[in-house]
């Protein structure tokens, strides 16, 4: 169906003006966003027809969109959309990677890099001898990228999106002459390679010198072109552009053809992949460290964009071993460059209110660019902070100095990517400047602002809290964008602004106040017969029709996410992930929380004895369900949404799966982090404390309390080496 672009009320210059805005900017003006969405939602439907659906200067108008959107870079866009709640153009199908594509940990110092080695060798309980290797090599600045071959040939290339499902750009990475389309007969029936898509430094000199002998709008960065050029729908575009691939990960293998990770990337090398140079096998972090500083002397003539170094354990299965934390590898790190720094001044420092009450300041800066980013804000963190001394009194910057508004501050991108305020310059201190004062009541609903104290430590904690919970708009709506955020119920076209929207509406067939309303605002559309929101500014049919789609697409739901999604304080994805896991359902869950309410009975106890729940969470979750008001939200919402029970951890020939097991006492066949890694990967359950409902306590020597009270309630009691013979070694 035909959508005229003026329908949406969107002048060409206007969304030119727009996207040259810079993304820190633009991430505070983001008026434009459901005009460009409706774009965007023109332009799929014209590409996935094959056909123009729309005249010749509407036509015009979508390219320039498109050349913008590329100027400014693929993954700076989908930032942006991200923070809005909205993806890019939805143009390319997607692909769930057989094995996801996980991040690294940063470490930012030699002593960071020191602890890493070490607890390498604590979790495998050996010393450090030496005994260890690693790889190490550059840190590509590009896109990362999972090629699928399938009986040697290129089957799929995927981008890595959110970890778990990337954007199927096979069509484009075919055109990258770095990447084999056929593998050797010796390679696995399956293979996915992984590696990183970037755009020499030369080659895009030479294309900004193109675009402007052209009178073209010239690009920012090699890693933004390359992201951009490889999300170009026409193919030759991206052929045009010259990119390059390093090799140095792998996903799904049928067979593993080496048994270490430099011998991988060996293999890719042989098949035909480019591999880094600079990649070294070391054994000691004096090697490590020299090799890092030695890779950074070298950066600027390097003829691609680093930004640090990465660290492997050599072998694999001492990569098996160690196995990943929710995110991130124990067996890797990246060790990142310094973070560029540079010179502005405070002009004011705002409050904002987050969805736990938490009053976060934020420097407004004189805009600067640092690493390549105009920067207009930086956090402050919080009251001390600003003061400078901790409320402990010890110094936060060197010399202690308070930040206030007309300061000149250092400013940097901590990690390249976060601007923070790291210190001031004294000497060009206003004569007039005065002390900031932090507010004692909340800038949005006025209740008071208060600092919790730690029972057990008495010291304050360091965030100041608005006391106004739901009857503060803030927390509500902060709230609110948390629910419909990517990792909770990650509905699409429900983001920053349009949340706004509907939050401030007070019309009743519009407005969202809570997330029950979310899923009923449909209904109330239907039944109105004058507020219809698709003669809204902003708005239109085919948005509307997606955005009801998607809000329908999330009335079943994992329950980790459900439970995250309720924003309870300290529950983070993580903890959620436990939750889900232990409790299996709903149901399940809600009835333990609430029994859980009188302290250190039997539901309580078993609250805290999961492994990773401590006390201040515990707390938390009780609290939020002795809250007859948010007991109420969650009724209203069950009518409208069912959380899928957990899944079943399974492992194949496993005894323990399903069961709970507690590890106490001085363990010696293994560490305690590798004895949990190990169990849980077999699908048991950790627990922290023995309860009734433990199947297995393993007791090494000096066991205690626990295996007193596992004796008292019956739990099967077990030596290492009886555990390791039931799980099989």
């Amino acid at each position: 169906m035909h959508v005229p672009v003026r329908d949406f009320n969107l002048d060409k210059e206007e969304v030119i003006n727009f996207f040259k805005i810079n993304i820190e900017y633009a991430r505070n003006f983001k008026t434009l966003h459901s005009k460009i969405k409706g774009f965007l939602d023109i332009l799929s439907k014209t590409y996935e027809d094959g056909r123009p659906s729309v005249d010749d200067s509407e036509n015009d108008c979508i390219k320039a969109i498109l050349d913008l959107i590329e100027e400014i870079g693929s993954e700076d866009i989908k930032e942006f959309y991200d923070s809005v709640g909205a993806r890019p153009s939805g143009l390319f199908p997607q692909i769930t990677h057989a094995r996801p594509m996980l991040s690294l940990d940063n470490t930012f110092s030699d002593e960071d890099v020191a602890d890493f080695v070490a607890s390498v060798y604590r979790f495998l309980g050996v010393m450090p001898d030496n005994s260890i290797a690693f790889t190490a090599e550059p840190k590509i600045d590009g896109l990362s990228m999972s090629i699928r071959y399938e009986n040697r040939k290129l089957k799929t290339a995927a981008t890595r999106g959110d970890g778990t499902t990337g954007e199927n750009v096979t069509a484009n990475i075919l055109t990258i002459k770095d990447i084999p389309t056929e593998l050797p007969a010796d390679a696995p029936d399956v293979v996915e390679v992984r590696g990183e898509v970037y755009m020499a430094k030369s080659d895009f000199l030479a294309l900004n010198a193109q675009m402007e002998a052209e009178g073209k709008q010239t690009y920012v960065n090699p890693r933004n072109t390359a992201a951009g050029s490889l999300r170009q729908l026409d193919a030759k575009v991206t052929a045009s552009r010259k990119l390059k691939f390093f090799a140095y990960a792998w996903g799904e293998m049928s067979t593993m053809p080496s048994d270490t990770q430099s011998g991988m990337v060996e293999t890719f090398r042989r098949w035909g992949f480019p591999v880094n140079p600079l990649t070294r096998r070391l054994t000691s972090v004096e090697e490590i460290i020299a090799h890092y500083r030695d890779i950074g002397l070298q950066r600027a003539d390097l003829d691609y964009d680093i930004d640090g170094v990465v660290y492997k354990v050599d072998r694999l299965d001492l990569q098996a071993r160690l196995g990943f934390r929710s995110r991130s590898p124990r067996w890797a790190t990246a060790h990142k460059f310094p973070a560029e720094q540079a010179f502005t001044k405070v002009e004011a420092i705002d409050i904002q209110v987050g969805r736990t009450g938490a009053l976060t300041p934020v420097a407004r800066l004189e805009p600067i660019t640092v690493g390549g980013v105009v920067v207009t804000n930086a956090t402050l963190h919080n009251a001390d902070y600003i003061e400078g001394i901790g409320n402990g009194g010890e110094r936060i910057r060197p010399e202690g100095h308070d930040i206030r508004i007309g300061d000149t501050v250092i400013v940097q991108r901590a990690g390249d990517v976060i601007p923070q305020v790291l210190d001031v310059v004294l000497e060009k201190r206003p004569e007039t400047s005065a002390k900031y004062e932090f507010p004692k009541t909340c800038p949005v609903c006025g209740s008071h602002a208060v600092r919790e104290k730690n029972d057990k430590t008495g010291k304050l904690d360091s965030v100041t809290r608005c006391t106004g919970g739901f009857v503060c708009s803030a927390q509500a709506k902060e709230h609110i964008k948390h629910f419909v955020s990517r990792n909770a119920f990650d509905i699409e076209g429900l983001g920053t602004k349009q949340v706004d929207f509907f939050f401030d509406s007070e019309d009743p067939a519009l407005m969202i106040r809570t997330a029950p309303d979310i899923f009923t605002l449909k209904q109330r559309q239907e039944a109105s017969s004058l507020t219809r929101l698709e003669n809204i500014d902003g708005f239109g049919r085919v948005s509307v029709r997606k955005l009801f789609d998607a809000i329908d697409a999330r009335r079943e739901i994992a329950l980790n996410r459900f439970i995250f999604a309720l924003g309870i304080r300290h529950v983070g994805e993580t903890t959620a992930k436990l939750l889900a896991r232990s409790y299996g359902s709903y149901a399940t869950f809600a009835e333990a929380m609430q029994e859980a309410a009188p302290k250190f009975g039997e539901a309580w106890n078993e609250l805290n004895s999961i492994d990773g729940i401590g006390e201040v969470v515990a707390a938390s979750m009780v609290e939020f369900f002795k809250e007859p008001r948010n007991l109420e939200v969650v009724s209203r919402l069950l009518k409208e949404v069912t959380p899928r029970d957990a899944e079943a951890v399974t492992a194949s020939n496993s005894p323990v799966t399903g069961k709970t097991v507690v590890f106490t006492g001085s363990l010696e066949r293994f560490t305690r982090d590798e004895a949990k890694a190990r169990a849980e990967s077999l699908g048991a359950k950790v627990a922290g404390s023995v309860s009734k409902k433990t199947d297995y306590l393993v007791a090494g020597p000096g066991a205690g309390s626990k295996l007193d009270k596992a004796r008292e309630v019956g739990v099967t009691v077990m030596t290492e080496d009886e555990w390791l013979a039931l799980i099989g070694g």
